[in-house]
């Protein structure tokens, strides 16, 4: 069904996940550390990795920033830590769902399939870019530009505003915002998405007290408008 690169220190749970997936029609290679599984991602290009964040030679949270400087391939991160944030902080920096520890091999075969089948919708839907006056969204690059000027913008502020372009003038909920830009439809606080939105506006050279792009809807949520409509 997908190639998978395993990223898992733990000799007794690699075994059961690789013997796990691979009954399930997967075919599983595994790293050991960090620096290792990095290696393996661009030099195999397997279809999805899953990762451990606890590696003996680097966080986990480092190889995510590192892998994602030079491929998107799906990523899905295996941990124990179940604290929001940290959890909001590993899909910041570009993983595409997580687990918590202990989990069955059931589960993650689940968020495999998930994660891929909504990549590829999103290949299928998301070719075509997005202009909102003078900001252009370009979701096959991931770049953004504002009257001619290249942003610098993290993966999730990406996510977001492609998310809002996609419906322009809107009204999106945060609770929405949570659930499809940060897979957490059952956890998260309103204060990721406030915290992304200000940094997104601050980079489109707006605030909240003073919006162009970003308008929010007291009590419901936010869009994104043209500000010359």
């Amino acid at each position: 069904m997908a190639q998978l690169l395993l990223v898992e220190d733990d000799a007794a749970v690699r075994s059961a996940l690789m013997r796990a997936l691979g009954e399930r029609g997967h075919g599983v290679t595994s790293a050991v550390t960090g620096m290792a599984g990095l290696r393996m991602a661009v030099d195999e290009r397997p279809d999805l990795v899953i990762l451990d964040l606890g590696l003996p030679d680097v966080d986990g949270y480092e190889v995510i920033r590192m892998l994602r400087a030079v491929s998107a391939v799906p990523l899905i991160v295996a941990t124990a830590r179940d604290d929001e944030r940290e959890i909001a902080r590993v899909l910041d920096a570009g993983a595409d769902d997580y687990v918590v520890k202990p989990f069955g091999a059931v589960q993650l075969d689940a968020r495999i399939r998930a994660v891929l089948r909504r990549l590829q919708s999103e290949d299928a839907d998301g070719a075509r870019s997005f202009t909102v006056g003078e900001l252009r969204i370009d979701p096959r690059s991931r770049e953004v530009t504002l009257a001619g000027r290249v942003l610098d913008l993290r993966p999730k502020e990406f996510d977001l505003l492609h998310y809002l372009a996609a419906r322009p003038d809107q009204v999106v909920g945060k609770r929405e915002l949570m659930t499809e830009v940060w897979r957490m439809p059952y956890g998260g606080a309103d204060k990721t998405v406030d915290v992304h939105l200000s940094w997104l506006r601050n980079k489109l050279g707006e605030s909240a007290q003073e919006p162009r792009y970003i308008r929010a809807v007291r009590g419901v949520g936010v869009k994104l408008v043209d500000p010359g409509a």
